[in-house]
């Protein structure tokens, strides 16, 4: 793959972001630092995939708990329905979080592994969309 200088990018900007947009991904490089430019097109290809596993468990007061494997993440809901809202909610929020502290995440070894889910969370488009992530 050829990979571009970043004083290239820079001179032609709007010709870069067309050809990642419309044709293909870009590395270009700055210094010894390498980069990926990728559309969300070509990365939602890339996560299409990622969908999260989930167990279910009926309580004995009629209300649903979901918990979601490989994550510490626990919700419980009214009904299933609200159960998987509930869930969603929660990775849209662990995703923020993820990327606010993204260093001590991306490099902590319980966490790490988290990154194409927490990815693929926040190009999602809305709630309605994470629910249909979600396995169980």
């Amino acid at each position: 793959m050829q990979v571009l200088n970043a004083s290239e990018v820079r001179k032609d900007f709007s010709r870069f972001i067309d050809q990642v947009v419309h044709e293909r991904p870009i590395v270009f490089k700055r210094n010894r630092d390498k980069i990926l430019s990728l559309s969300t097109e070509q990365i939602n290809a890339l996560l299409e995939e990622v969908k999260f596993k989930a167990d279910l468990f009926n309580e004995e007061d009629g209300s649903v708990t979901m918990v979601l494997e490989g994550f510490d993440l626990v919700v419980n809901g009214l009904n299933q329905e609200q159960t998987f809202e509930k869930m969603a909610e929660e990775l849209v929020d662990y995703a923020q979080d993820y990327f606010e502290q993204f260093v001590l995440y991306s490099k902590s070894p319980n966490r790490k592994k988290h990154f194409p889910y927490v990815l693929k969370v926040a190009l999602s488009e809305d709630i309605p969309a994470i629910v249909r992530l979600i396995n169980a």
